[in-house]
């Protein structure tokens, strides 16, 4: 039985036996071939599903193409803002990479699980006593790179690595103004009203005096 060869510009289909169809496809400079096996058929009915795949191959091609260049649009577009950032936008993010580099950098955080180790919690499930401390508000977690970091200034080594009760009343006192970042960027800033020192180097040693500057801190907004 001899190859039935069919087609459109550009896309061919063959129909016979195996071996007929591999001779027929010797020496093809096509890019890719598509082969479809049929277990019960006569001449006649392989012939037909030959002639219909020809028909119908530049179409799917074609939808193929369209979606794929639609998706890629799509992601693109998702990917690009809708409005050009401003140069003062532009300012504000290196400014703000510069910050979370330095708080970052500080050495001034720890892991649930370092934490876990170092207060002798169970090794099953480290981050469960430190989540629940930040759940409940006596202590917060900057996010970076997908995993939570604690402020070790916030743990009092003498009382087991457990919260400063201190840090759960800065918390407290700033409320919704400021979010983990914002108050990773006040404990580790100078403070005129702490003599130009840092509340996190003065949490320890005199909490009242951090306390204090967080309320003036936020009389000031109110006021302001």
């Amino acid at each position: 039985m001899r190859v039935l060869e069919y087609g459109v510009p550009g896309i061919s289909t063959l129909a016979g036996k195996p071996g007929e169809v591999s001779r027929g496809l010797d020496g093809s400079d096509a890019e890719q071939v598509v082969a479809v096996s049929i277990a019960h058929a006569t001449p006649r009915e392989a012939a037909a599903m030959a002639q219909t795949f020809a028909s119908i191959a530049e179409f799917v091609k074609t939808i193929v193409g369209k979606h794929h260049r639609e998706s890629l649009e799509a992601i693109v577009e998702a990917l690009v803002p809708k409005v050009p950032p401003t140069p003062n936008e532009l300012k504000e993010a290196a400014m703000l990479a510069r910050a979370r580099t330095a708080v970052i950098g500080s050495g001034d955080w720890m892991t649930a699980a370092e934490i876990a180790l170092a207060a002798g919690f169970s090794a099953s499930n480290p981050s469960a006593q430190p989540n629940k401390w930040k759940r409940d508000g006596a202590i917060f977690a900057i996010r970076h790179n997908g995993i939570d970091y604690f402020p070790s200034y916030g743990l009092d080594p003498q009382a087991g690595y457990r919260p400063r009760k201190s840090l759960a009343h800065v918390i407290k006192t700033f409320g919704d103004t400021k979010d983990s970042w914002g108050l990773s960027y006040w404990f580790m800033s100078a403070n005129s009203y702490l003599g130009g020192k840092a509340p996190r180097d003065l949490l320890a040693l005199h909490p009242e005096r951090v306390i204090a500057a967080a309320a003036d801190e936020c009389e000031g907004v109110l006021h302001g």
